[in-house]
């Protein structure tokens, strides 16, 4: 049973491999992405060598692992899953001898490695050859960096899931969808580390599945952050992936039982 998955996660990859174009152009606009943050906080920072306890280089660091650790978890199911919805090919999909929700999993798995092998490590490269970032020396570190990433790749896509399905009961669901991404982008601390929020906002976000996304991985690998810290953070990844989940589970029963395609 494994293995149709695996070739769905094998099918996305040699199709994101197809578009060279996307490809090298990936790498310009996440590198144009960090370089542009790089310099709004450095101008910042101005002759402070340290805010909040972070340090203009931890900084530097930050905003790179985060911007590259975006090009993994980043997928457009949600878009493509409301697509099938509206279009009625999501129809063909339900009888195919695979579950639906699990095979979108394994293709933006597909996705996420292909951006993470041509994307983000070249990235990582080009950037830190042009940016005073420091990259830790101490594999544990970036074994628990590899763990936390793969949580916050699946967070990610249990909201896109979830996001998506509500156009089996809104049908154009396109405004959610993009108030959903700026809203992931500005809470996972993508934008803003989570720090430097105020401290009322920080104890909401406490909460919340957003910075397990971004903020937890890209903060053990550019901040160094204690093993007890880490481990109390993958806790609340592991929590989250598996609360997800039952919202998940519940609209797709109920959107399944009254399922109405648009142009089927």
């Amino acid at each position: 049973m494994l293995e149709k998955y695996v070739e769905l996660m094998r099918l996305r990859f040699l199709m994101m491999l197809a578009y060279r174009v996307n490809y090298y152009s990936g790498i310009i606009i996440y590198s144009l992405n960090i370089g542009v943050y790089y310099f709004l906080w450095m101008a910042i920072y101005g002759d402070q060598t340290s805010i909040n306890g972070t340090t203009a280089v931890q900084m530097a660091t930050y905003v790179a692992v985060a911007w590259m650790s975006r090009a993994f978890y980043f997928n457009n199911l949600d878009r493509e899953i409301a697509q099938e919805i509206r279009d009625g090919t999501v129809a063909v999909q339900l009888i195919r001898p695979y579950s639906y929700l699990l095979g979108k999993g394994f293709q933006g798995l597909g996705e996420g490695i292909f951006r993470l092998l041509l994307f983000s490590v070249p990235g990582m490269i080009i950037v830190s050859l042009v940016f005073p970032i420091h990259l830790p020396s101490d594999m544990s570190q970036w074994g628990w960096f590899a763990i936390s990433l793969f949580l916050g790749f699946i967070i990610n896509t249990q909201l896109n899931v979830l996001t998506g399905l509500m156009a089996f009961f809104i049908l154009n669901n396109m405004g959610m969808i993009r108030a959903k991404r700026v809203i992931i982008d500005l809470l996972s601390g993508l934008v803003i580390p989570i720090t430097f929020f105020p401290e009322w906002a920080k104890n909401i976000l406490v909460y919340l599945p957003f910075q397990g996304i971004s903020y937890v991985p890209s903060s053990i690998l550019a901040k160094g952050i204690s093993l007890t810290e880490v481990i109390s953070f993958l806790e609340v990844q592991l929590i989250w992936t598996v609360l997800l989940w039952v919202p998940i589970r519940l609209l797709w029963l109920s959107a399944r039982r009254r399922l109405v395609v648009q142009g089927g």
